[in-house]
C-alpha cells in the first residue's frame, strides 16, 4: 500500500467530510428503520460508491462505526483502510475504535495509526454508549491528540434507531455536543468535528464551535433546506472557515445534499469555503485554486 495516490484538492469540485463504508449483505431492522426515515439513498455497494464519487470529482472522508448496539454486521477497520487505499486519488480513511473497549480497543487504535493511513478517529457517542467527557475515552483522545490527527463525534438525533421500539436502544442524551465542549478544553489541539446539525442542541454546538479554535462542524446528516436559520447564519459569518460539506452517504447523497444546498442562502463567497477550501485546509491538502 506503499503506492497510493494522494488526493489533489486542486482539481476537486467537493470533499465530503461524512462518508460511511456499509456492510454490503442483506440490511437490518436498524437500515430498514435509517431509510424510512431518510428516504431512499444510495444503492448499496462499495465499488458503486468510488465510482459515484470519482465521476463527479468529489473527494470524501470514509469510515465505519465500531460498535455493538444496533446489531448491524461490521465493517473491520482494516477493510476501510485497504478500500481507501486503493481510492486514494479520492479518499481518506478515519477509523472507528469503540472507546467501552478500553485498552483492547487503544491497542486496535496504536496498530492502525502505526500504518501511517489513518486521517482521524470517527466515534458515534449515542450507538457506542459514552459521553464525550467520560474518561474511558480520553486514552483515544492523547493518541490521536499527539498525532495531530482530528476526531469526528457524532452529535444530535440519531438516524438509527429512529422509530423503532426504545429507539432501538439508542439514548439520545450522548449525542449532546456540550459534552464535546470538555474534550476540546482538554485537548486544545486536538481538531475536533461535531458531525450533522445537532438537533436539539444546534445552538450549543455553534456556541462551542465559536468558543473553540480547533472544533469546526460538519454538515452531513440533513437536506440543506431544513437547516435552521442560526446555522445559516453562523455559516455565513463567524463560522465560514469552521463548517465542512459532509452527505452521511449512503443515507443522503452528494447529489441530494448539493441540490438542496443551492436553493438555501448561502452567500456566493461563502459556498466554496464549505464545500472543499475549509476541509482542503484542515487535512494539509495544499492550496485551493
Amino acid at each position: 500500500m506503499g503506492n497510493e495516490k494522494r488526493m489533489d484538492a486542486d482539481r476537486l469540485t467537493a470533499i465530503d467530510v461524512h462518508v460511511h463504508i456499509e456492510h454490503e449483505g442483506e440490511g437490518t431492522a436498524a437500515d430498514e428503520a435509517a431509510k424510512k426515515y431518510f428516504g431512499e439513498g444510495a444503492a448499496r455497494g462499495r465499488q458503486g460508491m468510488a465510482d459515484y464519487y470519482r465521476s463527479r470529482n468529489i473527494g470524501c472522508i470514509v469510515f465505519t462505526v465500531q460498535e455493538k448496539l444496533s446489531g448491524r454486521p461490521q465493517v473491520s477497520n482494516d477493510t476501510v483502510l485497504e478500500f481507501a487505499g486503493a481510492n486514494s486519488d479520492i479518499m481518506m480513511a478515519f477509523i472507528s475504535i469503540d472507546p467501552t473497549r478500553g485498552a483492547e480497543g487503544v491497542s486496535e487504535a496504536k496498530r492502525l495509526l502505526a500504518t501511517g493511513l489513518v486521517r482521524g478517529l470517527k466515534l458515534h457517542p449515542p450507538i457506542q454508549g459514552f459521553f464525550p467527557s467520560d474518561r474511558v475515552a480520553y486514552p483515544l483522545y492523547e493518541l490521536f491528540a499527539a498525532a495531530q490527527l482530528p476526531v469526528l463525534f457524532h452529535t444530535g438525533h440519531s438516524g438509527i434507531g429512529t422509530g423503532m421500539p426504545g429507539g432501538g436502544g439508542i439514548r439520545l442524551k450522548y449525542g449532546n455536543p456540550m459534552y464535546i465542549d470538555d474534550v476540546a478544553v482538554d485537548f486544545p489541539n486536538m481538531p475536533i468535528i461535531m458531525a450533522h446539525p445537532s438537533f436539539p442542541w444546534q445552538d450549543e454546538a455553534i456556541s462551542i464551535c465559536l468558543h473553540k479554535p480547533e472544533v469546526y462542524i460538519d454538515l452531513s446528516g440533513w437536506s440543506p433546506k431544513y437547516f435552521s436559520p442560526n446555522l445559516v447564519q453562523y455559516s455565513n459569518t463567524l463560522l465560514k472557515t469552521k463548517v465542512l460539506f459532509g452527505s452521511d452517504y449512503p443515507l443522503i447523497t452528494p447529489d441530494r445534499w448539493m441540490a438542496d444546498f443551492a436553493k438555501v442562502a448561502f452567500k456566493d463567497e461563502v459556498r466554496p469555503l464549505i464545500l472543499k477550501e475549509n476541509a482542503a485546509k484542515l487535512f494539509g491538502l495544499g492550496s485551493t485554486k
